[in-house]
């Protein structure tokens, strides 16, 4: 069968090759744990069960994944010993089941999610480049949408990402995971059951175009989204052609954006401590499921 889950339309088979994303048919993950580093509302007390898939339909220059999503480190698990990682993880006493960079492998997933039924919420934690045709196979099967919206520009989305029509296939998914979970519902504890919040990092050196993004967001999904505002950007990889992105960024430039996202009357915002901009909260791929 030939492959167009995301927005690249490889049209490539993935049984005999690999598409845009590195990997073939076989699924590959790269860490199957607890994770403590989510929002407040996803990670929770207990953690959120994260399965990190290997391979990414994006090719941002700046990932600190990269090892993952570029060089496709990993191991093949089958369809089985997935659905056996989501019970363990469920076993451990996780607040949900974060699907890590899952858009390569949705068609497959919904498959399995089909068949798992899962007790805790299904969180689809993707970049934003998502195809809506695949994202309406995972309607009833995907209760918390995480999403990026890196960019409004398609020339920075070109420059950092290889995807200069990331803005237009972003906001059409986003679009529709807001169909699928239109109200955002939280239980007693303040743990998001149902429901989208938009990701944005803020890079060095680019404050205009996260506030370019934040207006954009307010003024098509109105200013009850729910963002989380990251400011974890760690220089990774190689930068040398992108001297912007070779620091941290800083407090003011962080500030500027919060005191954007306040000043448009957004109600729902997770904010960082700039400390969070360590390698130290890197997760260790290696390959961890046990």
């Amino acid at each position: 069968m030939l492959c167009n889950a995301c927005p690249r339309k490889c049209n490539v088979d993935r049984r005999s090759s690999v598409g845009f994303c590195g990997v073939g048919e076989d699924i590959r993950i790269a860490r199957a744990a607890l994770h403590f580093w989510e929002e407040p509302c996803i990670s929770g007390k207990n953690g959120s069960g994260a399965v990190f898939f290997s391979g990414c339909s994006l090719r941002c220059v700046f990932c600190q994944n990269n090892e993952i999503s570029r060089l496709c480190e990993g191991k093949t698990v089958s369809d089985v010993e997935l659905l056996r990682i989501f019970e363990r993880l469920v076993d451990e006493g996780a607040e949900n089941i974060n699907l890590v960079t899952p858009t390569h492998y949705a068609p497959r997933l919904a498959g399995l999610l089909e068949k798992f039924r899962s007790p805790v919420p299904i969180v689809y934690n993707c970049g934003g480049y998502e195809s809506v045709e695949t994202l309406k196979r995972l309607e009833g099967l995907v209760d918390i949408y995480l999403p990026d919206f890196k960019y409004i520009s398609s020339e920075r989305a070109e420059k950092y990402s290889k995807a200069k029509d990331y803005p237009e296939r972003c906001a059409e998914a986003i679009a529709e995971m807001k169909r699928q979970q239109p109200g955002d519902v939280f239980d007693e504890r303040g743990m998001m059951v149902r429901g989208v919040i938009i990701r944005h990092l803020v890079l060095p050196k680019n404050t205009n175009q996260s506030v370019a993004v934040l207006e954009y967001i307010g003024e098509r999904f109105g200013t009850g989204t729910y963002l989380s505002l990251m400011s974890q950007y760690t220089p990774c990889g190689s930068l040398e052609a992108f001297p912007e992105l070779r620091r941290r960024i800083t407090e003011r430039e962080y500030e500027k954006v919060v005191e954007a996202a306040s000043g448009m009357g957004f109600m729902n915002v997770f904010t960082q401590e700039l400390s969070s901009a360590e390698k130290a909260y890197i997760p260790d791929f290696d390959l961890r499921d046990e």
